[in-house]
C-alpha cells in the first residue's frame, strides 16, 4: 500500500538484490543482510564486487559476513538481529523484512506418493538423463528437478521432453544456460566462472572491456561496467563470459551463442560488430582475450 522507509532484505542473492534494488528507487532505505562474504554467489566474484559498487552508489547499505539470529515484529517495526564474523550481535530495524535465502522446489502434496515417486533430500524429484522419472514414462522438469530455477532452463527442458517423446534426439547443454541479474545496470553470465577454472587448476586466460570505453555506453551515459571473457589458454576456446552493465541482459544471447557452438575468442574477435552498440564491448573483450589486442583500451 506504501513504499517503506526502511527495508531490510536477509539475503544477497538474486531475488534479494532485485528486489532491494527497485525499493530503494522507490525511496526506502535498503539494508542487504548477507551470511556469505560476497554477494551473487552463482555468478563470477567480478560481477558480484562491481554490483556492490554499483548498488552501493545507489544508496544500498551491505552487511556481509552476518548470520542472523533472530527476526521479530514489534507493533508496526520488525528487529533482526545477527552477528557478524567477529561475533559480536548488530540489531537492524525496519519497516519491513523481506526474506530473500533461496527457493525451494513446491512438491508438497501433488500426490506423488500415490504413483511411488520418491523426492531427494531438497524436495527434488529425482530424474536420468531423459528427464525421466523412476516411474516410466512420467517426466519432470524445471524447479521440482536438480539445477537452476530459472524460467528459460525449465522451458529448455520441457522442450526437450516433448522431442524425446516424439522420438527426436534433443540436447541441452547446461553450462550454456545464462544467469542474469535484473538491478539496473544488470549482470549477466553464462559458462564457467573463474572461481570454477581455479578449483579446477584449468590453464585459462582473461579478457576484459569496461564498458567507459565504448561509445555507446558513453552516449548513452551508462558507463558503468564491463565485459569479461575466460577461455582455455591453449585451445583459445571461450569457457565463460560474464558482463555487467546497461542491456547485459540481452548481451549475454551472444555468449550463449558462443559456447553452444565451441567458438574461439578468436572467432568471435574477427566478427563484425555494429557500431556503436554495446555489443562492442564483447568484441573488444574477446580481442583482450586473443593476446591483449583490444583497439579501444
Amino acid at each position: 500500500e506504501k513504499v517503506p522507509e526502511k527495508l531490510i532484505v536477509i539475503g544477497g542473492g538474486v531475488i534479494g538484490l532485485e528486489l532491494g534494488s527497485v525499493f530503494s528507487r522507490l525511496g526506502s532505505k535498503v539494508q542487504v543482510v548477507e551470511f556469505l562474504d560476497r554477494l551473487i554467489p552463482g555468478m563470477d566474484f567480478s560481477l558480484a564486487k562491481e554490483v556492490q559498487r554499483f548498488l552501493k552508489k545507489q544508496g544500498l547499505e551491505f552487511f556481509l559476513n552476518h548470520t542472523v539470529q533472530s527476526t521479530v515484529v514489534e507493533g508496526d517495526s520488525v528487529k533482526v538481529v545477527a552477528k557478524n564474523k567477529k561475533d559480536k550481535e548488530v540489531e537492524f530495524s525496519g519497516d519491513y523484512c523481506l526474506v530473500a535465502v533461496g527457493r525451494r522446489p513446491f512438491t508438497d502434496n501433488l500426490g506423488l506418493e500415490k504413483i511411488a515417486l520418491t523426492l531427494d533430500d531438497k524436495g527434488r524429484i529425482p530424474v536420468n538423463e531423459h528427464l525421466e522419472t523412476a516411474v516410466p514414462g512420467i517426466y519432470a522438469i524445471g524447479d521440482v528437478v536438480a539445477g537452476d530455477m530459472l524460467a528459460h532452463k525449465a522451458e529448455e527442458e520441457g522442450v526437450f521432453v516433448a522431442e524425446t517423446i516424439a522420438g527426436q534426439k534433443p540436447h541441452i547443454n547446461y553450462k550454456a544456460i545464462p544467469g542474469v541479474l535484473y538491478t539496473w545496470p544488470e549482470a549477466a553470465g553464462v559458462g564457467f566462472t573463474e572461481d570454477e577454472l581455479k578449483a579446477e587448476n584449468y590453464n585459462y586466460k582473461t579478457g576484459n572491456f569496461p564498458f567507459k570505453a565504448l561509445g555507446r555506453a558513453r552516449a548513452s551515459m551508462d558507463t558503468e561496467g564491463f565485459a569479461k571473457v575466460l577461455a582455455d589458454k591453449d585451445t583459445d576456446e571461450i569457457l565463460g563470459i560474464h558482463l555487467v552493465g546497461a542491456r547485459a541482459a540481452d548481451l549475454i544471447a551472444e555468449a550463449v551463442v558462443a559456447l553452444e557452438y565451441r567458438a574461439s575468442a578468436e572467432d568471435i574477435a574477427r566478427m563484425s560488430h555494429a557500431h556503436p552498440t554495446y555489443a562492442e564491448a564483447i568484441k573488444e573483450a574477446m580481442l583482450d582475450a586473443s593476446e591483449k589486442r583490444s583497439i579501444h583500451m
